[in-house]
């Protein structure tokens, strides 16, 4: 079993994100792809996720999109290490997790930058890159 993580490619932060999950998803547990690439729409689109929403990680798992924070604790629970333990803050309510993953989802790109294309993965990786 494994689930697909969609993130936006052009995003500094998000890109250095995917390679801190590759680092410690040691299971392979994960398949990843850019929202603009043509799988990641389609994905979006058959969730009906509307990318003006959500355009930073969203995770499909077993046939479920999960977005926002959600999506991030869900994805924490799968990795190696004391990195699974924050899936723990999943108890803190939805509506007050979304207010500052929205916050810093919103800054993302002046915070740390945005790149002209979608990343491209090491040969080392790219068979977890959906295309």
């Amino acid at each position: 079993m494994s689930a697909i993580i969609l993130f936006d490619g052009v995003c500094n932060f998000c890109n250095s994100s995917i390679n801190f999950v590759i680092e410690r998803d040691s299971k392979g547990y994960f398949k990843f792809a850019p929202l603009q690439s043509e799988i990641g729409e389609e994905l979006a689109a058959k969730h009906n996720i509307d990318k003006a929403e959500v355009d930073s990680v969203i995770l499909i798992e077993d046939e479920r999109a999960y977005t926002h924070s959600t999506a991030a604790l869900k994805i924490a629970r799968h990795l190696d290490g004391v990195w699974s333990w924050s899936h723990a803050f999943v108890v803190v309510p939805r509506a007050i997790r979304d207010v500052f993953y929205r916050l810093f989802a919103k800054n993302r790109y002046r915070l740390f930058g945005k790149r002209d294309a979608c990343m491209m993965p090491t040969p080392e990786i790219r068979a977890r890159f959906l295309t």
